[in-house]
C-alpha cells in the first residue's frame, strides 16, 4: 500500500514495552497506515545486521527500540543511520537522566523486569486466583479477593478482571441476575473489600450479546437479547449496587485498560478509608 510505514519494534527482551508505546504512539494520528514487524530479544550485532538488512529493503522504514546495552544501541543506531533509516530509542535517555538523579549506574540487565522475583510470584498467585473466581465460581474464599467486580451479563468483567490480575489483584467476578445472585457476606462486607459494580447503555448490550449468541451459533432471538428485559437488568444492577453503596463503572465507552484503571484508582481509596 502506498505511503505504509514499515514499524520495526527492537527489543532485548519480550518486546512487550515497545510495543505498549507504539500503540500509544499511533493513537494520536487519525492517518497511519503500516505494518509491524517484532524483533525481540535481540542481543547480538548480528541480528541487529539482519534487522538493518530487512528494513532497508522497504521504503519508509523506521525502527523503535528499546535496547539497555549501550555498544549494541550503539552499533543499531550507526547502522540505520547508513542506510538513512529514521530510528528512535524509547528507554535509552530516561534510564540516562534517572542515572544522574539516582547518583548511580544502570544496571544494563536486558529482561531484568521480568525477573521471577517476589512480585512475579504474586502477580502468578493473583491469576490462578482471578481464573478460580471467573464468572461466580468458587464463592467459599471470595472474601480474599482484593477486588470483587459485579455486572449483568456481558459488562466485560472477566477481562478487566484477568487484566486485573495481570497487575497483581486477586479480583472475582460474579454475574448480577438478581439481588439473591449476591453472596449475603458481601452485602454486608464486614472486611471492607473493594466491591465495584460494572454498567453499560443498553443498546450497546444488544451487540455484544447478539455477538456472543453468534459465536456460539445459538438463536439470537431470545430474552438475552431483548431490550426491554436488558433494561430491566440493568436497572435491577443499578439499584443494587446504590443499595450497597458500591462505586459503579459505566463501561459503554471504555476500554478494559481504563475500566481497570478507573477500579484500581477505586482500590486505593477504598485501601486509604480501611
Amino acid at each position: 500500500m502506498r505511503n505504509k510505514h514499515q514499524i520495526y519494534l527492537v527489543s532485548d527482551s519480550t518486546g512487550e514495552t515497545i510495543d505498549r508505546i507504539f500503540t500509544a504512539l499511533k493513537a494520536q494520528f487519525s492517518i497511519f497506515k503500516y505494518k509491524k514487524h517484532q524483533f525481540s530479544f535481540t542481543r547480538t550485532k548480528n541480528q541487529v545486521n539482519e534487522i538493518i538488512k530487512i528494513s532497508s529493503k522497504n521504503k519508509n522504514s523506521v525502527i523503535l527500540y528499546t535496547l539497555v546495552d549501550a555498544q549494541l544501541t550503539n552499533f543499531l543506531i550507526k547502522e540505520a543511520a547508513k542506510k538513512g533509516i529514521p530510528c528512535f530509542g524509547v528507554l535509552g535517555e530516561l534510564i540516562k537522566n534517572f542515572s544522574e538523579i539516582l547518583k548511580q549506574d544502570a544496571l544494563n540487565i536486558p529482561s531484568r523486569q521480568h525477573k521471577m522475583n517476589e512480585e512475579y510470584y504474586d502477580r502468578v498467585e493473583a491469576i490462578q486466583f482471578t481464573m478460580r473466581h471467573d464468572d461466580g465460581r468458587d464463592l467459599k474464599d471470595i472474601e480474599n479477593s482484593d477486588i470483587i467486580i459485579l455486572g449483568v451479563s456481558r459488562t466485560s468483567k472477566t477481562p478487566t478482571s484477568i487484566y486485573l490480575a495481570n497487575r497483581g489483584f486477586k479480583t472475582s467476578n460474579i454475574p448480577l441476575v438478581n439481588q439473591n445472585s449476591i453472596p449475603e457476606n458481601l452485602k454486608k462486607n464486614e472486611k471492607n473489600i473493594c466491591i465495584v459494580g460494572l454498567t453499560t447503555d443498553p443498546e450497546r448490550l444488544i451487540d455484544l450479546r447478539k455477538n456472543r449468541l453468534r459465536s456460539l451459533k445459538e438463536n439470537e432471538k431470545s430474552s438475552y437479547t431483548n431490550l426491554k428485559k436488558i433494561s430491566e437488568e440493568i436497572y435491577e444492577a443499578r439499584k443494587a449496587f446504590k443499595k450497597y453503596k458500591w462505586p459503579v463503572i459505566d463501561v459503554t465507552r471504555k476500554s478494559v485498560e481504563e475500566t481497570a484503571a478507573s477500579i484500581i484508582k477505586i482500590y486505593e481509596i477504598n485501601k486509604k478509608n480501611v
